[in-house]
């Protein structure tokens, strides 16, 4: 059975009495006179004139383009008149800049009207897409039940993902399935849950949860330009001449605050996101739109506590971490990353699964990206998962963070043949954050007085801070200058060494 119908959820998710439809009366395709009379019993049932309402309201106050089924109408089927009126509708919300709601609940194509309804997808999929190349919000809410072509089409490109609770959402009808092999569908695959597990959808959340859900995300997507503050002074710290093992010890405590309390204590909005959008999720990785204060940010963060033995930072983290990269890209968002892990996996699947490839695609994002950046040290900065997500036009340090390509008992044991020599190792390489500092790496560092894990408010707060002046200084930037700046940064890195 169908979930909320088409009018009944507008009345949930956008404020009252706020819709406008866009919609204008359908021109027909005709086939026959069966399908004729199968479109006025679809209107008599429903009220409506097609499977597809769209038009704008306002969420929360701010204007939004929706577009939305109506599964009682023909399955919420997509013919040509249905795809018609979707593909004006996202054109418009273009040309308007208008951030786009679409709420697809369907069996896919009309199979009554043939190839032609069939080709409707690529011409909706091309209209999102050129929305999407303007650097526009796109909120897909996958409904019950979202199958067939719409799918995969429109209802899989969205920038946020979200789906109903329980939702059959899947390419193939479980009916199709039977009738071609008689044997039923294997139950489980194509829900909500299942496909949230498995890093396809951003989030599972009731018709009723949905407009909050939208508006964070937009809050974050379209801060409105001209309400960013002037860059407040970089504050003027003094740090400690500590030990570069006695960093490695601090960055390795289990109460450390990692990413995770950073968000809590320091972002004002946070929405996760979930996964790669292909079928791969990794705990050792977060990604998130993030304010702090009022600068807005697709935020990647290494998660300290979803590392371990078992579950090391794998190439899954990697292209999750690229998905936020290509969010960052097309919102034309900052991009900050946070750097916190003690390696990444060295294992058959993680070789198999492309390792070293991401960790060079993830490395050649970021040079190449667009968008401000930001990365910031903040425990242990072990090896290539670190190094995928340190080229930055900023690279902030917390004091006892470290960069190292390998741990300093690693680099013992190649050198050494044994690990005791690591404290000697870690003074030898340069890995505590002055020294990166005075190898013209890091940026800025930000104190622990005298370790995070004992002070975690204060110090997020200090962090926070620190992103939020770095994000209102680099969005200030000329974009071209900023991309020169970064170019030069990466390329002086050796050649001449500065005093700390």
């Amino acid at each position: 059975m169908a979930g909320v119908g088409a009018l009944a959820l507008l009345d949930i998710v956008v404020d009252a009495g706020s819709f406008e439809s866009w919609d204008s009366t359908p021109h027909d395709h005709p086939v026959d006179e069966a399908y004729t009379a199968e479109l006025a019993a679809a209107r008599e049932k429903t009220g409506l004139d097609e499977s597809v309402i769209t038009g704008v309201a306002t969420i929360s106050g701010r204007r939004v383009a929706i577009l939305l089924c109506e599964f009682r109408f023909l399955g919420g089927s997509i013919g040509v008149a249905a795809g018609e009126r979707l593909t004006t509708a996202v054109r418009r919300a273009t040309a308007e800049r208008l951030p786009l709601l679409a709420l697809p609940t369907s069996g896919g194509t009309r199979m009554q009207e043939g190839a032609v309804a069939f080709l409707q997808m690529v011409k909706i999929t091309a209209a999102v897409t050129a929305h999407k190349a303007a650097h526009l919000p796109y909120i897909v809410y996958l409904r019950h039940p979202t199958t067939g072509g719409v799918f995969a089409s429109w209802g899989s490109l969205g920038h946020v993902t979200i789906a109903e609770p329980g939702a059959l959402v899947g390419f193939l009808g479980p009916r199709v399935y039977e009738a071609l092999y008689d044997t039923p569908f294997p139950t489980g695959v194509q829900t909500s849950e299942n496909l949230q597990a498995h890093g396809l959808v951003d989030a599972v959340k009731r018709p009723d949860q949905l407009g909050e859900v939208v508006d964070r995300a937009l809050r974050i997507m379209t801060l409105p330009a001209g309400t960013r503050p002037r860059p407040a002074p970089a504050p003027e710290w003094s740090i400690d001449d500590v030990p570069a093992w006695d960093s490695i010890v601090a960055s390795r405590r289990a109460d450390r605050p990692g990413v995770r309390e950073l968000l809590y204590n320091a972002a004002s909005d946070v929405l996760p996101l979930n996964g790669t959008g292909q079928g791969e999720t990794d705990p050792g990785l977060i990604l998130a739109l993030v304010r702090f204060g009022d600068m807005p940010c697709v935020l990647l963060g290494q998660d300290r506590r979803g590392q371990t033995p078992l579950t090391p930072l794998g190439p899954a983290a990697l292209r999750e971490a690229r998905r936020g990269m290509r969010l960052a890209a097309e919102l034309r968002l900052p991009l900050v990353t946070v750097i916190d892990t003690a390696g990444a996996a060295l294992s058959k699947e993680a070789e198999e699964g492309g390792l070293g490839a991401e960790i060079a695609r993830s490395i050649a994002d970021m040079v190449d990206l667009d968008t401000p950046t930001i990365s910031v040290l903040l425990g242990q900065g072990t090896g290539g998962g670190a190094l995928a997500l340190v080229p930055a036009d900023r690279v902030l340090a917390a004091q006892h963070a470290w960069l190292s390509p390998l741990p300093p008992e690693g680099a013992s044991a190649i050198v050494h043949r044994d690990t005791a020599h690591a404290p000697d190792m870690a003074v030898r390489q340069g890995v505590r954050s002055l020294d990166l500092r005075g190898a013209g790496i890091v940026d800025l560092i930000v104190p622990e007085y005298p370790d995070a894990a004992d002070e975690v408010q204060p110090f997020c707060d200090r962090v926070g801070s620190v992103l939020h002046r770095e994000l209102a200084d680099l969005l200030a930037e000329d974009p071209d200058m900023r991309r020169i700046a970064r170019e030069k940064r990466f390329d002086r890195i050796g050649s001449a060494m500065t005093a700390v």
